[in-house]
């Protein structure tokens, strides 16, 4: 039976819970620490079996991404918490979220791989690579034996697979409400303008937040540009990433006339300073700044991050609205464009180094993590120590700051595919929560997956990033003028005609069409 947003609201309990500033955080209430061994046993009496000794803790050692100001420390009650209700000894490598694909990249090529490791992507080459070397324990047979990973979407298990097997846990996520463009509802209303359903009217709308500068800043733009020109790019071509399936095919949508329609848009915003004029050099918490302080109408993000940067923002002056899109069309009477999500962030292997009883271990701690009290303590922590129910909700105190609890930390290591999980944050009024349930809803409704989650083409593994690199360089000298249009169609036309560019699509359509042969 499909619960309604109130219905939800209530059996969930989710108002009031994430972290404040540091993480979001959803799921049920946690549960009492399993508990502590009794006193010693008396020696047994003559004829009865001694008891056995408790089995000696797991030592596992684990390498996650973050992306909060600080990582959990070695000794914060959580992990310990984990370790009692596991019967586990970690050991944490957490590395910056931004920094992780390439650390990735070094532990593997260095042979100095943790026990748990968190892989950026299914597609990520040298993991790949490892991985048809033998580098990595295949998990097939044994996933059956642990129920929390089995609830995990089958189409997400089936996106993560490589040659039909699965050599990783998908860190599962929700497929929709995750991110995309949020606006300052208060400056439309400020401005006299509606909620823009196109390009065009987003076009306008940018242009009156720029010259009208509804918060009184004189360098006052449009959009931050966070997800910089990607963000429109999908709306013109109407696919999550560059591939689209068009007559039972997929078509590089980099070489299509839709992509040269978002730079020439991408181009005009920036010409008329309705984006940043440096924002090829920005960093993440630039962007942020821009949309916090006052300067930015338009940002990109889940909407429980969205709550969660502008928070601060908010509080100070409660006449600040920010409020997440439905969808976006390229033009008048085009398609209502939404992404949907991949379904995982990122995917947790095993190596092959690791015994097959360890192995097995491991599997139990990431299935405990990814259901019932053990996506709890992910998730909200120790009650009564990081939270308190209160009136049947869950209310976060400052030891959950402190401690670094929540989905931008634990939760990296675990599936936390809860229904509404980017779309509270802490502190969010109740109104603000069902606003976001109903537009999660609806944007289940019409939203667009990424055909090609999964698929590799050998040659774009060996080439890809030369190529990935190169492309993103023409897209941003063309928005910036550096080049003309007619340079980008030129190279456009060089891609066309290149034999290894041109076998990456041919590939990856193999892989396609196994794909659906497999179905």
């Amino acid at each position: 039976m499909k619960l309604t947003t109130t219905q939800l609201l209530k059996k969930r309990t989710l108002l009031f819970v994430s972290m404040m500033v540091v993480c979001s955080s959803f799921a049920a209430a946690c549960s009492s620490p399993a508990p502590s061994p009794g006193p010693a046993s008396a020696p047994a009496a003559a004829g009865k079996e001694e008891p056995k000794a408790p089995a000696k803790p797991t030592e596992i050692k684990v390498m996650a991404d973050y992306t909060i100001a600080q990582p959990p420390s070695p000794d914060n009650q959580v992990q310990k918490e984990f370790e009692k209700r596991t019967n586990t000894k970690l050991t944490v490598t957490w590395v910056p979220g931004g920094d992780y694909a390439d650390r990735v990249n070094v532990a593997l090529a260095a042979g100095d791989i943790a026990d748990l490791i968190k892989i950026p992507n299914i597609t990520t080459p040298l993991f790949r690579q490892m991985v048809k070397q033998g580098a990595f324990w295949d998990l097939t047979p044994y996933i059956k034996n642990y129920p929390n990973l089995m609830a995990i979407d089958p189409k997400i298990w089936n996106n993560t697979k490589i040659d039909g097997k699965s050599f990783a846990v998908p860190a599962g996520r929700p497929l929709n409400g995750g991110g995309f463009f949020s606006i300052r509802k208060d400056w439309l209303d400020k401005l006299g303008l509606k909620m823009p359903t196109n390009l065009d009217e987003l076009y306008t709308v940018l242009k009156a937040f720029k010259d009208n500068a509804p918060d009184g800043k004189k360098d006052t733009t449009g959009f931050t540009m966070r997800g910089g020109s990607g963000v429109f790019e999908e709306v013109f071509t109407g696919t999550v990433g560059k591939w689209k399936e068009k007559d039972g095919k997929l078509v590089n949508m980099t070489l299509e006339p839709e992509m040269k329609e978002a730079l020439i848009y991408v181009s005009k915003l920036y010409k008329e300073g309705l984006i940043p004029q440096d924002f090829p050099v920005l960093k993440e918490n630039q962007y942020w700044e821009l949309a916090t302080s006052g300067r930015a109408g338009l940002t990109s993000e889940t909407p429980e991050a969205l709550f969660r940067y502008t928070m601060d923002q908010w509080k100070k002056d409660p006449k600040v609205e920010w409020t997440p899109m439905l969808s976006l069309a390229p033009k008048a009477g085009g398609k209502a464009y939404v992404p949907q999500a991949t379904g995982f962030n990122g995917v947790l292997a095993i190596p092959k180094t690791v015994p097959e009883d360890k192995m097995k271990a491991i599997l139990k701690f990431v299935d405990y993590g990814s259901g019932g009290e053990g996506l709890d303590l992910t998730l909200y922590g120790i009650k009564d120590v990081h939270y308190s129910i209160v009136d049947g909700q869950k209310i976060a105190n400052d030891k959950a700051v402190a401690d670094s609890v929540g989905t931008a930390s634990w939760g990296k290591m675990f599936s936390t595919p809860v229904l509404d999980l980017w779309q509270y944050a802490a502190g969010m009024p109740k109104e603000v929560y069902q606003r976001n349930m109903k537009l999660a809803e609806e944007k289940a409704k019409i939203s667009t997956p990424d055909p090609a989650i999964g698929l590799v083409s050998d040659t774009e593994l060996k080439m890809g990033a030369d190529y990935t690199k190169k492309i993103a360089d023409m897209k941003t000298q063309t928005i910036i003028g550096k080049i003309s249009l007619d340079d980008w169609d030129k190279y456009v036309d060089s891609l066309k005609k290149d034999p290894n560019y041109t076998k990456i699509t041919e590939e990856i359509n193999a892989e396609y069409k196994n794909r659906l042969a497999q179905k």
